[in-house]
């Protein structure tokens, strides 16, 4: 079976925003809140699978995260 591509580019979509979700989510509870610093690297942690970026939300600290995530913008 054949998905069309309108469809391909719908699951795509919901899964980009299941998983921006899921980091947000995890940020705010770690870090109490999620401020203009930790939004700025969402986009690039969704370059990651979620088998990537769930242990590194959960193992790394603030700065961390912060120091690998602005490096690859």
């Amino acid at each position: 079976m054949r998905l069309s591509p309108l469809l391909l580019e719908q699951l795509e979509t919901a899964t980009q925003q299941g998983s921006r979700i899921v980091i947000e989510s995890v940020l705010k509870v770690r870090f109490n809140s999620l401020d203009d610093e930790l939004r700025e690297i969402i986009q690039p942690m969704l370059l990651l699978s979620p088998e990537e970026f769930v242990p590194v939300l959960l193992q790394l600290s603030r700065e961390e995260l912060l120091a690998r995530f602005n490096s690859e913008n």
